[in-house]
């Protein structure tokens, strides 16, 4: 079984370097009737089907699968909740670590994460001086509850 653990953090927008390359990522969400989560992304010319399992910390089981873009086309039409996330999705390296920078559209625009993948919980990195708050354990910050409860609404 895979293990998703990540950390995520608010970005500090004036300390930011300048983002290369980043790709447009559009998804959204099968109801499900349990603490799982059924997830359909377009990340770019790509497209997955994932499930989640329930978080324990800043972990949970993931199983991920390739699908085709046609498929999720319709599996975001006709499968998913009404609405969607919409974010352009930046790699950055730092320190040997690979942070993924999320600059949101839409009804969260103006909202930018960072996320960091971890083998373990106790995997030690650094934070690059552009990171802000973590955010890990807010479930307001989850995908799924920004695209419920949009990030510009909290305020």
């Amino acid at each position: 079984m895979a293990v998703e653990i990540e950390r995520k953090y608010l970005v500090i927008h004036d300390k930011l370097p300048a983002l290369e390359k980043g790709e447009l990522i559009v998804q959204s969400y099968v109801p499900t009737m349990n603490s799982s989560t059924v997830r359909i992304r377009l990340y770019g010319t790509t497209a997955f089907l994932t499930l989640k399992g329930p978080s324990q910390g800043i972990s949970r089981p993931e199983f991920e699968y390739a699908i085709p873009a046609s498929d999720a086309h319709e599996m975001l039409t006709l499968l998913c909740a009404p609405g969607a996330i919409e974010k352009h999705r930046y790699k950055v390296l730092h320190d040997g670590m690979i942070w993924e920078i999320d600059v949101f559209e839409g009804s969260n625009k103006g909202l930018v994460l960072a996320e960091i993948e971890l083998t373990s919980e106790t995997q030690q990195y650094t934070l690059p001086d552009w990171i802000g708050a973590d955010v890990s354990a807010d479930i307001r910050y989850s995908n799924q509850s920004l695209m419920k409860s949009p990030w510009p609404a909290w305020k």
